[in-house]
């Protein structure tokens, strides 16, 4: 191989370790990998730039705001209240399936996931069920529904945009749909029948009466006539009775050394840990106060509201502290208190660097709370009113969305044309703000799409799709066309669980295409492989954005995903090796 293949070949392997080790975000792993390749003269400036006018890009941008008007405009409401009434578990898990699959071949996943949480969640509370048992399916759910469609997820949209740059004739939007709904019917059987029996059942989750998710860690003051001054934390007995367990004791600026021997005194703040129902009698009987409160401002008697707000995958509130989120101005918002699964937070709330998963206890005015749930930001668990979306503006997103699908689907327009146009559509007719299509819009991925897609021209172009077809057609050897549609199902599978479904599509178009010709077959099959193996991630919580979101709400372990999305993924290779072949023939 030339220097630039095993350049290549160094910024894969950098790129996969970076992307698996989720340290760095993956939209900033694509540029770096990007840079490299541009300052190794392996692929031009033109090339370079030429994934951010990608058709795949400007769709995938197009159908988030699609998908964004769908959300926004209230389209889904008849459909959760419907799923409210559900009291049974089994029953409950079935219907979100059934009811998230086949929005799923048109709707953004994340958003049908982070829609459809909070009910589940409300759910399993009034039951008394554990969310374990039902968000998993969930988020499977959604993958199935999204393979189903050309436009469903992003991956679809990019193995169609590359096998066109491979001379291969575009897909229609309905052509994965026979097979995507076979292997849809066959892995809802299966979660049904088999995976609900391998999914933890005792998983203390579910939201307590009262709303909280979990032990919350909030500030305290103790006031001039507070019942605690001049004790001893040790002597207060605070677990016992109170049922919340101090963990900090700050002084001005000060974090006190052995805070259980301290003497309370007025104006030092208790760091304590606990349900929030227990702190805040807690907080009445001490004559404590709030910290963060004493900031709150109130204009006039307007309303309050208390809301459970969960920080969602890919949120730009990662990473950053409280302050630097300007809740208290865009939404008239204040942090009471963190609930960090599996861990108990020791700094103040205005210190602590917020995580994927941490559920924040805030205090909303009521007219800030329309604005807060539009905020991908975070996902609202729980809160004291519901707000209704306008029918009409329902009815409007629901006719452009159907609109874009026929107007693609007949060939009428081109799907980036026609994605683009119903997106406008939906900005004129007030389907979303004129700021939450910008504000809604994942970035990281746009970003990702189009830094990702030279890697595949870098691939071509230094020989190295060769060199891997010919190692892999070695292990395949003579056993024909339907083994090496075997390896690349697999292997796709396999680097979409390491580093994320769009990558490996990137890397795993050409060779498929290359692996095709080897066998001197069409490469159409081959390319559905990848696509199907990369847009359905069962195996780990961090393959898909989905998968991610339910584990941090229903409070997975790792290995949860293993025992239940290994044999999934085993069944969907199985039935795929047999229905490939049927719907896209080896030598049609």
């Amino acid at each position: 191989m030339s220097w630039q293949a095993w350049a290549t070949v160094a910024i894969i392997v950098g790129a996969m370790a970076l992307f698996a080790s989720e340290k760095v975000r993956i939209d900033l792993v694509a540029l770096l990998a990007l840079a490299a390749l541009v300052v190794l003269h392996i692929v031009t400036p033109e090339e370079a730039l030429s994934g951010f006018s990608n058709e795949a890009t400007v769709t995938v941008a197009a159908m988030f705001a699609l998908s964004l008007g769908i959300e926004r405009s209230g389209a889904l409401e008849p459909l959760t209240r419907l799923l409210m009434r559900i009291r049974k578990p089994w029953l409950l898990t079935l219907a979100m399936m059934l009811a998230i699959a086949p929005l799923g071949a048109f709707v953004k996943n994340i958003a049908l996931v982070a829609t459809f949480l909070p009910l589940a969640l409300r759910v399993c509370q009034r039951t008394g069920t554990s969310p374990a048992r039902v968000l998993m399916p969930m988020a499977y759910a959604a993958q199935m529904g999204g393979v189903c469609t050309l436009i469903g997820t992003s991956s679809n949209l990019l193995t169609d945009s590359l096998a066109q740059k491979h001379g291969l004739p575009p897909f229609g939007v309905f052509e994965f749909t026979k097979l995507g709904a076979l292997l849809a019917v066959a892995g809802m059987a299966y979660l049904m029948l088999i995976g609900r029996k391998l999914l933890p059942k005792h998983i203390d989750a579910a939201l307590p009466e009262g709303g909280e998710v979990g032990k919350y860690v909030t500030e305290l003051i103790v006031g001039e006539d507070s019942p605690l001054l001049g004790t001893r934390i040790a002597d207060a007995q605070l677990g016992d009775k109170y049922g919340v367990y101090p963990l900090e004791l700050l002084r001005g600026e000060r974090r006190m050394w052995s805070p259980r021997e301290q003497q309370l005194a007025a104006g030092d703040v208790l760091l304590v840990r606990g349900d929030w129902e227990k702190i805040e009698e807690f907080q009445r009987r001490a004559r404590l106060r709030n910290a963060p409160e004493q900031h709150y401002e109130r204009d006039g008697d307007r309303p309050r509201v208390l809301a459970e707000l969960m920080v969602a995958p890919g949120s730009p509130a990662e990473g950053r502290r409280m302050a630097e989120l300007g809740l208290d101005w865009r939404y008239r918002a204040t942090v009471l208190a963190v609930h960090r699964r599996g861990q108990v937070l020791r700094d103040k709330l205005s210190n602590t660097d917020l995580a994927v998963g941490d559920v924040l206890l805030a205090l909303v005015d009521e007219g800030g709370m329309p604005k807060l749930r539009t905020d991908d930001a975070f996902i609202v668990l729980s809160e004291r009113d519901d707000a209704r979306g306008s029918m009409r503006k329902a009815w409007i997103a629901a006719a452009i969305m159907v609109s874009v699908v026929v107007a693609s689907g007949m060939h009428w327009l081109p799907i980036p044309i026609a994605a683009l146009c119903g997106a406008t559509a939906m900005a004129l007719t007030g389907c979303f703000g004129r700021k939450d299509i910008y504000e809604g819009m994942d970035w990281k991925i746009i970003i990702l799409l189009g830094a990702i897609l030279p890697l595949g021209l870098a691939i071509e172009k230094t020989g190295l799709s060769t060199v891997v077809v010919q190692g892999a057609m070695g292990l395949v050897g003579s056993h024909g066309p339907l083994a090496a549609l075997l390896m690349v199902y697999l292997l796709t599978a396999l680097l979409t669980e390491l580093m994320g479904h769009n990558p490996s599509v990137v890397l795993m178009v050409s060779i498929a295409v290359t692996v095709a010709h080897a066998a001197h077959a069409d490469p159409r099959p081959f390319v559905v492989a990848v696509a199907f193996a990369a847009a359905t991630s069962f195996a780990t919580p961090v393959g898909y954005p989905t998968n991610t979101m339910v584990y941090y709400a229903g409070g997975y372990r790792f290995t949860d995903f293993m025992k239940v999305g290994i044999p999934l993924i085993a069944l969907f290779c199985t039935l795929s090796m047999w229905l490939i072949p049927q719907f896209w023939p080896f030598h049609p």
